[in-house]
């Protein structure tokens, strides 16, 4: 469970001892080289083996706004970094302290309001804010975001102007040219005057692919045109394939900078000065990056594809291709070793961590409202299909003849997650993390209240509670209103649902 390894920290906090961090460099974007945003590509470990190779900034993967919204900010001590985690625990962006000084976080938006509030979730974490404004892919321009936002000059206007005011990172803009030159220099022009810090032109239109030529003339224009750094996207599939090619593609659009998409994720050490590196030693770099930072496998796997292209049919592609694990994707590199050796390593810091942070798993603990909280969940895959702790906990107030659980739940506009408090015998329980919805808010609730006072909770693998089952009296009914009618449970019904726990029946309460 991951909220045993990490600790949530205000906004201002360091990466790993929740240090303050005076940011006082502000990011350039002249003559450099940039690793581009790019979908699944863009995670940490790839951004890091850009840096090693000679990259002097790199993008993050564009993120939605509103995904990232619903996430909560935590530093990972086991990993030593920064993680925004959503509200079903999945790592949406991870960074570290190496990093912190280079690293652009470009989002897809198409609200002022939602960027800014993004922006300043993540920017004490990051170098640069960038929006993304040339997508042509479906899954961006139907929200509005990417290049749909070509055709709204107003709202390009607005949502950087606002985060120009808004935030203490340079914030830029990543376009693609128009139909004609006439209207994209009018339109950056009008981008230049909200103040940003550069502006990335790639040099294909809305509708063209890689396949397209890229206008090196557009790009120049635009250059030419601005006081602020352009930089130049677009080159990999017409004129990037060494470094020496990079400086031609500057030079040909007179640029300030230059950002590689394509040719840096076939190979990352397109960046480095003396050439490329074999593929398999980068290859086996990427790879140990995705171990140290615990990357998901299936996004290993998908970076690894792009860098073999046609070697995919090689005896290596198919170990690749095969491997369901990143244990298995290192033994198909002849990394099994390291592998190991990794694990074992993170697997001790964890057990330090939790020997010195009792409370970190599960140890109630009462805050000066006198309400006993603990950071838990509800998971639904951990627990029994006819059975859940919100029933556990009414059963046993009954069997104690106490009145029944009362919930209190709060919704938080922001991001529309939910939290719950549960009261029970004039004793609040609660849990610290918040929940996608007003049914997971309150089992959480439910759980801290029955881990606090030693009951079942309904896990799988746990002994059923044998407290005695009786009908309710009518007293206790209370057949008005919905609510009252899900928390009050008839008594024979909650009979048959621990008998049904027992038999493997299907539950009388299939999801109550």
């Amino acid at each position: 469970m991951c909220w045993i390894l990490f600790k949530q920290t205000a906004s201002k906090t360091g990466f790993s001892r929740g240090r303050m961090i005076e940011h006082t460099l502000s990011l350039c974007y002249h003559n450099k080289l940039i690793l581009a945003p790019m979908v699944r590509v863009g995670t940490l470990p790839m951004r890091l083996l850009a840096l090693d190779y000679g990259a002097d900034i790199v993008y993050c993967e564009e993120l939605i706004d509103l995904k990232m919204l619903q996430c909560k900010r935590v530093v990972n001590e086991v990993l030593s970094t920064v993680d925004f985690v959503a509200p079903d625990d999945r790592v949406v962006f991870r960074t570290c302290e190496r990093e912190q000084n280079r690293v652009v976080f470009q989002m897809g938006t198409s609200d002022a309001e939602r960027a800014l509030a993004v922006a300043r979730l993540v920017e004490n974490d990051v170098a640069g804010i960038d929006v993304n404004m040339g997508c042509p892919k479906e899954y961006s321009t139907k929200g509005g975001m990417g290049a749909a936002l070509l055709s709204d000059p107003d709202k390009i206007e607005k949502i950087l102007s606002t985060l120009v005011k808004g935030t203490r990172r340079p914030v830029t803009c990543k376009i693609r040219i128009l139909p004609s030159l006439e209207d994209t220099l009018s339109l950056v022009k009008r981008i230049e005057r909200t103040g940003i810090a550069a502006v990335t032109v790639h040099g294909r239109k809305r509708e063209e692919r890689p396949q397209h030529p890229v206008s090196c003339e557009a790009i120049k224009a635009v250059a030419e045109t601005l006081s602020i750094p352009v930089i130049a996207n677009g080159g990999s599939h017409d004129h990037i394939q060494k470094y020496l090619d990079i400086e031609d593609f500057r030079q040909a659009t007179a640029a300030s900078s230059v950002m590689v998409a394509r040719a840096a994720m076939w190979n990352p050490s397109i960046f480095l000065k003396e050439g490329l590196r074999p593929l398999e030693e980068v290859m086996q770099k990427y790879i140990r990056y995705a171990v140290q930072y615990e990357n998901h496998y299936t996004n290993t796997k998908y970076c690894l594809c792009q860098m073999l292209r046609e070697q995919l049919e090689s005896p290596q592609g198919r170990l690749l291709h095969a491997a369901q694990s990143s244990q298995e994707i290192c033994e198909a590199f002849g990394l099994g070793a390291f592998y190991e050796e990794m694990t074992r390593e993170l697997n001790t810091r964890r057990a330090e961590l939790l020997a010195r942070t009792p409370e970190a798993v599960g140890e109630p603990a009462e805050d000066p409202s006198g309400v006993i909280k603990m950071a838990v969940k509800f998971d639904r895959r951990a627990y029994s299909p006819q059975i859940t702790p919100k029933m556990c906990l009414l059963e046993w107030c009954r069997k104690e003849k106490l009145a029944q659980p009362v919930y209190d739940t709060v919704q938080r506009p922001l991001d529309r997650l939910f939290c719950s408090v549960v009261t029970v015998a004039e004793q609040k329980y609660q849990s610290t993390l918040w929940d996608k919805s007003k049914k997971l808010a309150e089992q959480a609730a439910a759980i801290v209240c029955l881990r606090s006072r030693g009951l079942p909770e309904g896990r799988l693998g746990e002994e059923s509670p044998s407290w005695h089952k009786r009908k309710r009296e009518a007293t206790d009914q209370d057949p008005g209103g919905l609510r009252n009618q899900e928390q009050a449970v008839p008594g024979e019904l909650c009979k048959k649902l621990f008998v049904a726990l027992g038999s493997g029946e299907e539950s009388p309460l299939e999801g109550w």
